[in-house]
């Protein structure tokens, strides 16, 4: 469990690390330059480097010691649904989020269609918020995979936006989040992508959150659109209270 800066949620949990470059989302991947730094440390959960995926069994016993209820990102630093996990593992992954129904667990993943195909083999209680990223439009069949699985809450990531949207499905569809792309070499995010993805949003009543235009100085761009911060969620006291 480790805080964390992202704006949409409180804590990371990461009973899975490493990763594999899947879309072009993934060109310059977070998680990788991060796993690098660790590994450096000395941080033995990433000893093996980014590519390697790892399952972590002490990792989940760690939600049973929270005293206070959270909202988590499940596996910030790799995807839950990755063909290297076992099933056997994703299930018990899902146990330990059903068993402290006081938090909300966000996972999210590029691998849309193995989660679709697993879905009910898993047991979804109204706590675990399910997303997938969707970053231009060469991957919006993403959205209909979503849709396809068990999960209350859905949701879409738009982080790095690298295209626009411009016809977005969104029915049953309950929260999109848009970022750009930041660090040495961002691809730009064009203002009118946003501006339209949050405006399909309003139509939709779908909460939109901004995350950031992000760049080389994703502080000092800021994230403010239309002159205002967009921090909409969906209804996490009600949600956790059900």
């Amino acid at each position: 469990m480790a805080q964390t800066s992202i704006e949409w949620t409180e804590l990371t949990w990461n009973p899975v690390t490493g990763c594999t470059k899947i879309s072009a989302g993934c060109k310059f991947c977070y998680a990788e330059v991060m796993s690098r730094r660790l590994k450096a440390m000395g941080v033995d959960k990433y000893k093996d480097g980014f590519k390697k995926v790892r399952i972590h069994e002490d990792a989940l016993r760690i939600p049973y010691t929270w005293k206070k209820s959270k909202v988590v990102f499940v596996n910030s630093m790799s995807d839950l649904f990755h063909k290297d996990v076992p099933l056997e593992f994703i299930q018990r992954v899902f146990q330990v989020m059903r068993d402290n129904g006081q938090h909300v667990f966000q996972v999210l993943t590029k691998r849309a269609d193995r989660l679709a195909e697993i879905s009910d083999q898993l047991t979804w209680p109204h706590n675990i918020w399910m997303g997938v990223s969707v970053e231009d439009e060469r991957v919006t069949e993403r959205i209909d995979f979503l849709r396809a699985c068990g999960a209350r809450v859905k949701f879409l990531s738009c982080e790095p936006l690298i295209g626009p949207l411009p016809n977005l499905n969104l029915k049953a569809i309950d929260w999109v989040i848009v970022g750009g792309e930041s660090g040495h070499n961002p691809r730009p995010m064009n203002p009118d992508w946003v501006l339209d993805i949050q405006e399909q949003c309003q139509q939709a009543n779908v909460a939109f959150f901004f995350k950031q235009w992000g760049g080389k100085n994703k502080k000092k761009a800021g994230r403010e659109l239309n002159g205002k911060t967009y921090d909409e969620m969906p209804e996490v006291e009600l949600l956790r209270n059900i």
